[in-house]
């Protein structure tokens, strides 16, 4: 380290001050910005099970409607049915 004579005898230490400075500012700001990024994927962590247990609810309130087809389908049919029989009474 090059120290600068700053008088009869005497050497600054402004390089390492200054570069301590930096380094304790860099920190600061790398600090500032990672925190809030862990708080909020730490409050989404904690969301998380909620949140998958309202998409099972879903899953489970949502099945009948995979029956629908089918009920569409009888349906379907039977109001064929229905047209023929209508048709054969000439209605």
């Amino acid at each position: 380290m090059v120290y600068l004579a700053s008088g009869a005898g005497h050497f600054s230490r402004f390089g390492w001050v200054l570069g301590y400075v930096i380094g304790i500012v860099i920190v600061a700001v790398v600090v500032a910005l990672v925190v809030p990024i862990l708080r909020l994927a730490y409050s989404i962590g904690r969301e998380a099970p909620k949140i998958n247990d309202a998409l099972g609810d879903a899953v489970r309130h949502t099945a009948p409607l995979g029956a629908l087809r089918t009920t569409i389908e009888h349906a379907t049919i039977i109001i064929g049915g229905l047209q023929r029989g209508r048709a054969r009474l000439g209605g």
